[in-house]
């Protein structure tokens, strides 16, 4: 059965992406880091084993970027809150499993990836938990319906993000995997350097 991971990225201009970062280290920096860190996640995830797609923003000037690898696939991202851009990214593709990711959390391998997917076989949806209560990955089997309250009264941005988006999720199977930390601020960033370990949660 096919595998989709979608991405969800945004064009890493000065002021647009990694706000909070940039108050700290600069918006310049923070947007290169962006870049950068962007651009080797997506070669490290390219695999035979699952369609690796761009949810991209701006609609316009994400689809027509020179910035990201042009042999990928991509879609906009469109209007909305958060949990209206991923509802839809995971109602747009193809029929089998989805996971989608953000593009801040340096840890993620394809291991990551691979043990999100092993999770579907069992389960209805799939959270990767970062530990300020939010999460970095969020799958779904595909098998039904989503919810149609799927995301609803989720608080984002908190620490209530993760169990509001489960409660969203009425009578699925759910699992967990890796914890794994986004770069929001520059603490995170050293969080994040090599050496940093990732917990993992079962």
């Amino acid at each position: 059965m096919k595998r989709t991971l979608v991405v969800m990225l945004k064009e890493p201009h000065p002021g647009r992406v990694k706000t909070r970062l940039g108050r700290e280290v600069g918006m310049i920096p923070a947007a290169w880091w962006f870049r950068h860190q962007t651009r080797a996640l997506l070669n490290r995830l390219q695999d035979p084993r699952w369609d690796l797609v761009l949810a991209v923003s701006p609609d316009v000037a994400g689809l027509r970027s020179r910035v990201w690898p042009q042999h990928l696939d991509r879609i906009p991202q469109g209007h909305g809150d958060l949990g209206d851009r991923m509802k839809r990214m995971l109602r747009l593709q193809d029929m089998g499993p989805v996971c989608i990711i953000g593009a801040d959390i340096p840890a993620i391998t394809r291991g990551h990836i691979t043990r999100a997917f092993a999770a579907l076989g069992s389960a209805d949806a799939v959270f990767g938990p970062a530990p300020d209560g939010g999460f970095w990955l969020i799958g779904a089997k595909r098998t039904r319906a989503l919810p149609p309250r799927l995301f609803a009264d989720v608080r984002w941005s908190t620490e209530h993000a993760l169990a509001d988006t489960v409660a969203s999720w009425s009578d699925a199977r759910i699992a967990y995997v890796d914890t794994l930390r986004d770069v929001d601020e520059a603490r995170d960033l050293r969080m994040t350097a090599p050496g940093a370990h990732a917990t993992s949660r079962v």
